[in-house]
């Protein structure tokens, strides 16, 4: 409804106004999600847990309502299902036993190396040395190792210091690696027996003899492949 409003000019003249006046209508708020961390929203699960609920437990009466008018038939089902089950787990259970079998077979060939990292061949032979009677078998390869990949102890109570030298046929490990090692397996790391693993082989020569003459034990690809085969250490490893 219009609202009348006077009011007097400087001339002195009474003028008179009509105006409508303006309804301010309230405003809504609008409701948002909340938002979790990250200031990503938090969706409301609630109905789905309600809704899971229900379907379980008409899933039981369903059930429960099938064994009330057919016994044999659940009978029957039950059995049959159980028996699937068994028959599945037999299944899984020859998979991984075939499947171990085999990598226990592969793991007695020294060609398996070949297809090896750095980091698995390390671990492959900390297994044979674990599996021809070493204790306190550890790897300790990495950037920071100072020529010590794996210690262990042997038989008769002697810290033993391996360095692995993953290579190919054809890259023969040289006196340089071995006169390395040699300087850090008995100072640093403390070793009695310090042997080099390879699955390659060593080179002729200067190599050889400095390894004679330091005490370090050499262990090249034949040496190796025959100690998987058969499990028993060569002799520079004091068993």
């Amino acid at each position: 409804m219009p609202r009348v409003h006077s009011y007097t000019r400087r001339d002195g003249t009474r003028v008179r106004g009509h105006y409508r006046s303006r309804t301010r209508r309230p405003r809504s708020r609008r409701s948002y999600p909340r938002r979790g961390r990250g200031g990503r929203s938090t969706p409301d699960r609630s109905g789905w847990w309600f809704a899971g609920v229900v379907g379980a437990l008409v899933l039981v009466w369903l059930v429960v309502d099938f064994v009330q008018r057919h016994p044999v038939w659940a009978v029957v089902i039950a059995v049959s299902l159980v028996v699937a089950g068994v028959g599945v787990l037999t299944l899984l259970v020859r998979a991984r036993l075939r499947e171990e079998t085999e990598t226990a077979v592969r793991a007695r060939h020294v060609e398996a190396t070949d297809t090896m990292t750095g980091a698995e061949f390390e671990h492959w032979v900390a297994a044979l040395l674990k599996r021809s009677g070493y204790s306190r078998v550890t790897v300790c390869g990495g950037a920071a190792d100072r020529g010590a990949d794996i210690t262990a102890v042997a038989q008769d109570g002697r810290r033993v210091v391996v360095q692995c030298k993953r290579h190919s046929t054809t890259n023969r490990v040289g006196s340089a690696a071995i006169q390395r090692f040699a300087g850090t397996c008995r100072s640093i790391h403390r070793g009695e027996i310090c042997v080099i693993v390879t699955n390659g082989f060593f080179a002729a020569g200067d190599g050889l003899r400095l390894a004679r003459e330091l005490g370090i034990g050499l262990v090249d690809r034949s040496a190796l492949g025959e100690w998987a085969y058969t499990g028993t250490p060569p002799a520079s490893l004091g068993q």
